[in-house]
């Protein structure tokens, strides 16, 4: 067996373990949420950062007021929006202080993490657990091989993605008329 497959697997292993260990009942709360907020907003840093903009571009196609905190047509948040957290630790400096700023107009707050016992916790009205490791090593769930916090940033990512394709399924969207919201100044 190759070197590729081999770490194929593994990683495909620990991306199975993690989200197979994320609560159903969170993420149909955080589904709820999303489709009941007028915008849904994003904050995060680095890696963590990068998956949260895929999923609010994903957002965007299906229709969803996706915006990402910090991007230049930013619009005010208010008490019918969401912001959407995402921090392995709850300890990141950026993202607690946004909290702390939208929980100040009243925005529900959501925050996907590996630590619920964070600093994030007092800012939020509800928390997706992603069982992985964080910066700061608490004890995780699933043990993963690969370096720093790939596996948390990963999961993020897909979790978007399944909740897009959940999505895509309560609304009854057709997928193939997706395309009209795909960015055309390419």
């Amino acid at each position: 067996m190759s070197e590729y497959i081999k770490v194929q697997e593994t990683i495909l292993n620990e991306l199975e373990k993690t989200l197979n260990g994320i609560n159903q009942e969170e993420v149909n709360l955080l589904l709820n949420e999303i489709v009941n907020a007028e915008k849904v907003f994003f904050v995060g840093v680095g890696r963590v950062l990068l998956s949260l903009k895929s999923i609010a571009k994903r957002f965007a196609h299906l229709g969803i007021n996706s915006v990402v905190v910090g991007q230049i047509t930013e619009p005010a948040i208010t008490s019918k929006d969401l912001l959407i957290v995402g921090s392995g630790s709850g300890e990141s400096i950026y993202p607690l202080k946004i909290a702390e700023k939208a929980q100040q107009y009243n925005a529900k707050i959501a925050h996907i993490g590996a630590n619920s016992n964070g600093s994030m916790k007092k800012y939020t009205n509800f928390f997706i657990e992603i069982p992985t490791g964080t910066k700061y090593h608490e004890t995780k769930k699933v043990d993963s091989v690969q370096p720093m916090t790939s596996l948390f940033e990963q999961s993020v990512l897909l979790l978007g993605d399944i909740l897009s394709l959940m999505l895509i399924r309560n609304k009854n969207i057709d997928i193939s008329s997706l395309w009209e919201y795909h960015a055309n100044l390419e």
